[in-house]
């Protein structure tokens, strides 16, 4: 791919436009019907956002070349960026490419790995066991809302320590969903809108403006506590319950948190900085994981048959005890289920980059400073790479059938603006599906099928499942 001078082919444009607003109205309206129709017009394809012309990837191989083989023509940014650098400010989903990013992902990296998060395992089962055990029986239950409540609090466990004080974590759970549903709506309309004295505009900032308030106050909690000494022979639910084998180091964190690494750092972030981290990391927990989780669930529902084969072997690997953080890694069928729910359901429907130069894609000339947008799942549902992909079955994730993730599973992105968090997110995925099985032998849908909505992730719009002791 080079700027040549040669001829090369007009990129097809979608029907459908509209004068001012473009495409905006079917991004609106049908997003997925519409994203996945563009398959049908060629591997690159022009769209409008207002007068603004796009340039959507349908092939998942010019995908992998705009974020890996080629990635430095393509760089982060678009206008889903734009909108979104408002909410998280210049955190590593949306600081530029360059040497901030390389040194911010650089100092958060250590947070990610797997060994550190083993040391929070623990304290997010805890977490979750007593979320997902103190709903009442047989109560029909919002459960993408619920999923939303334990995710975050499993989240605010593992990156603010144990004794994050509860009315903080009630005021992240109102914010971030509205916050993230106003942001896709701004990415789709005309920015012209966006800057209108609009109610909704208005309700917008100040709930930024509330979401950094919280996170300062946040901090400071984590500041104060960092500078304390936890206490010495720290009760563990894990010990009471028979858990072997504990790990020594969990005793000696347990009060920490995964953000404790980036205060050791503070010298390296202003608090700007921290606060920024914070709020990317945040929305990452609680949009990707709480839309999967919900998602699984329903699919459990339709399916008694996979439900039957994740209880049976939940119940060989923890043999009659509560689960523990070494059960996690033996439990290679819940990972299967868990990646079939991500792949079915996205998370994510419309990314962008932006062309760095006058580039060639696929045969098709895209201009400098042109936005390019690919879709998770338009790709995770293209059946020359899935075959039949509204089936659900985990079972194409097994050893020895997975599909090749390198061309067609996008769902934490490629290359260098991978997520950071992907190793983190399985594991809060496994936990709290198992926690929820372990709690509650019986699950059954009390609502009518989900229709699936679009925010910055693809979430179901009305899911009530009940949940039976027997």
């Amino acid at each position: 791919m080079t700027a040549s001078p040669t001829p090369v082919a007009p990129v097809p444009t979608a029907p459908g436009g509209l004068p001012l607003i473009g495409h905006a109205h079917l991004l609106i309206r049908t997003p997925l019907p519409f994203i996945t129709s563009l398959r049908e017009h060629g591997s690159v394809v022009r769209i409008r956002l207002g007068p603004t012309p796009a340039y959507v990837v349908t092939d998942p191989v010019l995908t992998r070349t705009v974020l890996v083989t080629e990635a430095a023509h393509f760089a982060k940014g678009g206008k889903i960026f734009d909108v979104l650098r408002g909410v998280f400010g210049e955190g590593l989903a949306t600081v530029a490419d360059g040497d901030a990013h390389l040194r911010n992902r650089r100092l958060m990296q250590p947070m990610f790995n797997k060994a550190h998060i083993a040391t929070r395992r623990t304290a997010m089962i805890d977490q979750a066991r007593s979320m997902v055990g103190a709903w009442e029986e047989d109560q029909a239950l919002d459960v993408f809302s619920n999923m939303n409540d334990v995710t975050l609090a499993a989240f605010l466990v593992a990156l603010f320590g144990t004794d994050f004080p509860a009315n903080l974590q009630g005021e992240f759970t109102a914010l971030m969903p509205p916050l993230m549903k106003e942001s896709i709506r701004q990415t789709v309309l005309p920015s012209w809108v966006t800057r209108l004295p609009l109610p909704a505009n208005r309700a917008h900032n100040r709930r930024i403006a509330r979401l950094r308030a919280v996170i300062d106050q946040a901090i400071d909690h984590r500041s104060t506590r960092s500078a304390s000494t936890p206490p010495a022979n720290v009760h563990h639910p894990a010990e009471a319950a028979g858990c072997p084998h504990k790990d020594p180091t969990e005793t000696e964190h347990e009060h920490a948190g995964l953000f404790d690494t980036l205060m050791a750092a503070e010298d390296q972030f202003t608090r700007r900085q921290l606060q920024d981290e914070a709020i990317t990391l945040m929305n990452a927990a609680i949009e990707t994981t709480a839309t999967a989780l919900a998602w699984t669930l329903y699919e459990l529902t339709r399916h008694p048959d996979i439900e039957q084969r994740l209880r049976a072997e939940l119940a060989a690997v923890c043999d009659g005890r509560p689960l523990c953080q070494e059960d996690l890694d033996k439990l290679p069928y819940a990972r299967q289920v868990l990646q079939e729910a991500v792949r079915k359901y996205g998370p994510a429907w419309m990314v962008t980059r932006k062309a760095t130069r006058d580039v060639d894609l696929g045969g098709h000339r895209i201009p400098r400073g042109a936005d390019v947008v690919w879709s998770p799942y338009l790709h995770q549902n293209d059946p020359a790479h899935f075959p039949e992909p509204a089936t659900f079955d985990p079972d194409r994730w097994a050893y020895g059938r997975a599909p090749s993730t390198r061309d067609s599973f996008f769902a934490f992105g490629d290359g260098r603006r991978k997520c950071i968090g992907e190793n983190f997110a399985w594991v809060e995925m496994q936990i709290i599906l198992a926690t929820l099985l372990e709690a509650w032998p019986r699950l059954r849908l009390v609502s009518r099928p989900p229709r699936a909505e679009t925010a910055i992730t693809i979430k179901p719009d009305k899911l009530a499942l009940a949940f039976g002791a027997s």
